[in-house]
């Protein structure tokens, strides 16, 4: 039996590990416990130190590893930079309560064991680190972006940097490294490598996005290489490949937007594969030889296990009384905060091998780790479901109808940005698919077209599926492409149409031909025209530009929302162009709207200087966007007709986008917001 034990076939293995990782969330959910809980215990028993199935080989280290920096990354990269901006004092006071009040508690743990003075600091660095283990559940819950979670992810890189400081700092005093190019080496080196990354990656990205050509395995792997060539040089400015794994995602938190097929793909790969070996490797860690160590080390691992959860919570729950989070976001906090894992295990390992740590600390410290993870674990679980809750019915608006997107395609080069934009500007929390729609013109080649239309179709359905998107796609044969979108916007009961447009000669027919003059006699709806010259994730900054007393008009709140769903989406910031006179009142009636977004405004002397201003402001990596009026609105003047025709001239490489709100004020019973349709005609 021995030598069948451990198993060594690599494909046993695997097939082992594959039915873990189905099995775990199955069995812990009967219980009422998060599915990471069960890999650990698998991985406690069936590794090396119980049953001997499974061997801690170099397969686990690896993959573990890569587990590990991918829940840094994905941390990094589901951060709203708006709310992480405007929180950053939150995030700052976090990091140094939960490393203050660890490290000096822990130092004095150490010196009550009998420790010098260097052990007892690098035992109280020890206390100091955490790990985002139980980040997935978090995210898992929809509360990623929860500004206690924000605080606690961007506190994270701040504790485990200085605690991982502390570390070469004593390391290095033991050695007798400690000298004054020691300090130069560490300060420039770890200067230069996060400006590197912060300043560098983002525009390699953003160019290797551009002339990829929408190719999702080739922006895949990019990331992959990215993130893990970011935590490999991490050694050589003096951090850890936690650091870089962190700020890669930081660097690429405005070009993958939460909601895009490229970020399902990041975050199903760490969910079905790195992230469950990670856990099964720590779980492997778990010797039970330590319980016959004697007295003095059931009292030391006792009392290491405590004093760090201990320590923990109490950090949260004072920075949840400092910041006013309620009591179950301060138990998240605790939550995500509490997990000890590799940073843990590289500090003990370094105290092991320049003699200031025995076995006594190695073990107690990987029963740290084992039984944080359990409590983690299971308090994200228990608290951020009503953390979801609260959020859930303090966003709960008046009862409307649900948000739909309509997407009618006509041309297969323009539709793929398209449907980008419609994944963008659609709201998941409506739960509602999107409908590509293909318009066939009713004459003698209409079965022809409705072959050509088809396979149109299936192209959309495999993008958006790629993005976890439920899709309903529809063809329809009428008389004209105008009448047959308004016919499936009825029949949907649609209020938001987007549409695109081939490249024609003039920019007035481009913007304003006789299909958009249709498409707007039907005022019950919200039209956005769009012209799409680059990939949309790539774009750095949304400019919207509001002309006068469009703020005072029926539909002004549903567009602003548009858009600044799209910002939030794109991580990017939202900058308003408004009239001197209108600019206070306009800026105040856009901070009141959902979602929370970044916003700078910029005013004009007169609104006839738009496009000059716009013309002069606009880089390559912005999203132009026009609030449309609608014949007889409030806000309408007879130069709105041309002006979207004069921006076009004047940012030939721009992305453009027209949004014309809906006027139910007329319908006695309002339609349902939200249908996007992306039209190419």
């Amino acid at each position: 039996m021995t030598d069948l034990l451990p198993v060594k076939d690599p494909v046993l293995v695997f097939a082992l590990v594959a039915l873990l990782i189905l099995l775990a969330p199955i069995i812990m959910g009967r219980y009422r416990l998060p599915g990471m809980i069960g890999l650990l215990l698998a991985g406690a028993v069936l590794g090396p130190n119980a049953l001997g199935v499974l061997a801690r080989d170099q397969s686990f280290v690896l993959f573990g590893t890569v587990g590990l920096l991918y829940i840094m990354f994905t941390a990094a990269l589901e951060i709203d930079m708006a709310v992480f901006k405007r929180y950053g004092v939150h995030t700052i006071a976090f990091g140094l309560l939960t490393f203050g009040v660890p490290l000096g508690t822990g130092v004095l743990l150490g010196l009550l064991f009998g420790f010098e003075w260097p052990a007892a600091i690098l035992l109280g660095s020890v206390f100091s680190t955490h790990t985002l283990l139980a980040y997935p559940i978090a995210s898992r819950l929809g509360i990623a972006r929860n500004p206690a979670v924000t605080t606690t992810v961007g506190g994270t890189i701040l504790t485990d940097t200085l605690a991982l400081l502390v570390m070469a700092v004593i390391a290095g005093t033991t050695r007798g490294e400690m000298d004054e190019a020691f300090w130069y080496r560490l300060g420039i080196g770890l200067a230069l490598y996060v400006a590197l990354i912060l300043l560098a990656l983002p525009r390699l990205a953003r160019w290797f996005f551009r002339n990829a050509g929408g190719d999702g395995v080739a922006e895949f792997v990019f990331v992959l290489a990215a993130v893990f060539g970011c935590a490999s040089l991490a050694h050589l400015a003096g951090a850890e490949p936690i650091v870089g794994a962190f700020l890669a995602g930081l660097a690429l938190n405005r070009l993958i937007p939460h909601n895009s097929t490229l970020m399902n793909r990041i975050r199903f790969t760490g969910e079905a594969v790195f992230v469950p070996f990670f856990l099964l490797s720590v779980g492997m860690l778990l010797d039970v030889r330590i319980f016959f160590g004697g007295m003095r080390a059931w009292v030391f691992s006792l009392a290491l296990v405590a004093t760090a959860l201990a320590t923990k919570w109490l950090a949260a729950h004072i920075t949840r009384l400092l910041l006013g989070y309620s009591r179950d976001e301060g138990q998240v906090i605790f939550g995500l905060s509490g997990a000890h894992a590799a940073a843990t295990l590289a500090i003990t390992t370094v105290g092991y091998d320049i003699g200031l740590f025995d076995d006594t600390v190695v073990n107690g410290a990987i029963l740290l780790i084992l039984a944080s993870c359990f409590v983690a674990s299971w308090v994200v679980d228990r608290h951020g479901r009503r953390v979801a809750i609260a959020a859930e019915e303090e966003e709960m608006e008046p009862a409307g109808p649900p948000q739909r997107v309509l997407v009618a395609l006509a041309d297969p080069v323009s539709a793929p940005r398209l449907l980008e934009l419609a994944q963008l500007v659609r709201d998941p929390a409506h739960g509602q698919p999107v409908y590509p729609l293909t318009v066939v013109e009713d004459d003698d080649g209409a079965g022809e077209q409705v072959a050509r239309a088809e396979k149109l179709l299936s192209h959309a359905v495999h993008q958006l599926s790629a993005a976890e998107i439920p899709t309903q796609p529809l063809t329809r044969i009428d008389l004209n492409v105008a009448d047959g979108v308004l016919r499936a916007r009825r029949e949907l009961r649609g209020t938001e149409i987007i549409i695109g447009w081939r490249e024609r000669s003039a920019a007035r027919e481009l913007f304003f031909g006789s299909m958009i003059e249709r498409l707007l006699r039907d005022r019950h709806y919200t039209l956005l025209v769009a012209r799409l010259r680059g990939p949309l994730a790539t774009c750095q900054r949304v400019v919207l530009a509001v002309p006068p007393n469009a703020d005072h008009e029926h539909g002004f709140p549903v567009a602003v929302g548009i858009v600044k769903q799209l910002a939030r989406q794109l991580g990017a910031p939202l900058l308003m162009i408004a009239e001197q006179a209108d600019e206070a009142r306009v800026r105040k009636r856009v901070q009141t709207i959902k979602p929370a977004v970044e916003l700078k405004v910029q005013a004009l002397d007169d609104w006839s200087g738009l496009t000059l201003a716009i013309g002069e402001g606009a880089a390559l990596g912005d999203i132009v966007v026009l609030y449309g009026v609608r014949t007889g609105g409030l806000a309408w003047r007879s130069a709105q007709a041309n002006l979207p025709a004069r921006l076009a001239e004047r940012l030939p490489a721009t992305n453009l986008l027209v949004v014309y709100p809906a006027e139910p004020r007329e319908e006695p019973a309002p339609e349902p917001i939200g249908v996007t349709a992306a039209v190419t005609a």
